[in-house]
């Protein structure tokens, strides 16, 4: 896992120092480089012990692996190989072009972080309990409850029998139809809303399993699933940090709708047989 992503997906359950240290490391990334372990323990008002330590709690031998690891992660997402590009070229003297590969290089590395921050035998697990659940409740509130709304469509039309609400008084009223072996998948950016993980125990206690849908971090609904699903998606810029969450979302979701393609080969008969008939009432 790229060392940012595993101090992001961490740090909440680091000591008050240790998270001194990650915030540190997150927000100069790209300076880490030219800081001893000292240095970076003076600038922090810390002890060099601590730092060192903190570096061989994350995995590393010590703090100039993880500075080497943290280095050719920022080297990555500059360009590719290391060279800053040089922004704004003459031909683009506004900026235009400067913002589309800004966005685009953002979005394939949380993309990329994503991917790597979801381990197969985990994606495969998820997979595994929606292919055989007699029945997927989905549920999400706000913004969530619009992407759970679009894949629960997509988990119909392979024929998977699905129960989708973003009103938690519906969904509630509809636990009374859960039987033991139906998944229960919730959308939850953050995953801290009580309700949310109030639910996913209601449902474990009649014998279903929970599956969280949340960013990479540390969050009671996450803690409480039987799986999860991770989202990665940082920027410094508010709005640009939502387009990533999206994209990155988005990308997960549809691996996984693939992968349950693949999973069952009737599921993609039935999502044939169903893309046609919808065909047909457009036609009509």
């Amino acid at each position: 896992m790229p060392p940012l992503v595993k101090i992001r997906s961490e740090r909440e359950q680091m000591s008050a120092i240790e998270r001194r240290i990650a915030d540190f490391i997150l927000d100069n990334a790209h300076l880490l480089r030219d800081y001893s372990s000292q240095q970076l323990a003076n600038a922090l008002g810390i002890s060099q012990s601590s730092v060192v330590k903190f570096s061989q709690k994350l995995g590393f031998r010590g703090y100039p692996d993880l500075k080497y690891s943290v280095g050719a992660a920022v080297a990555v997402a500059t360009n590719g190989n290391g060279d800053v590009a040089e922004w704004p070229p003459e031909s683009d003297p506004h900026g235009y072009l400067q913002v589309a590969e800004s966005l685009r290089r953002s979005k394939a590395a949380a993309e990329e972080e994503t991917r790597v921050a979801n381990p197969q035998e985990e994606v495969e697990a998820v997979i595994a309990l929606v292919d055989a659940a007699p029945k997927v409740f989905v549920y999400g509130l706000g913004d969530d409850g619009l992407y759970a709304r679009e894949f629960a469509m997509r988990l119909a039309l392979l024929g998977i029998l699905t129960v989708q609400h973003a009103d938690p008084i519906l969904i509630t009223a509809n636990l009374s139809a859960a039987r033991p072996g139906d998944v229960l998948l919730v959308f939850s950016e953050f995953g801290k809303l009580p309700q949310l993980w109030q639910l996913s125990r209601q449902f474990q206690e009649m014998g279903g399993k929970v599956v969280s849908i949340t960013r990479h971090t540390a969050n009671p609904l996450r803690a409480h699933a039987d799986a999860s699903l991770v989202i990665c998606a940082q920027d410094p810029q508010p709005p640009v940090a939502q387009l990533l969450y999206r994209c990155s979302l988005q990308y997960l979701l549809d691996f996984v709708f693939v992968l349950l393609c693949h999973a069952n080969s009737d599921r993609q008969r039935q999502l044939a047989m169903n893309q046609e008939r919808i065909q047909q009432l457009i036609d009509n």
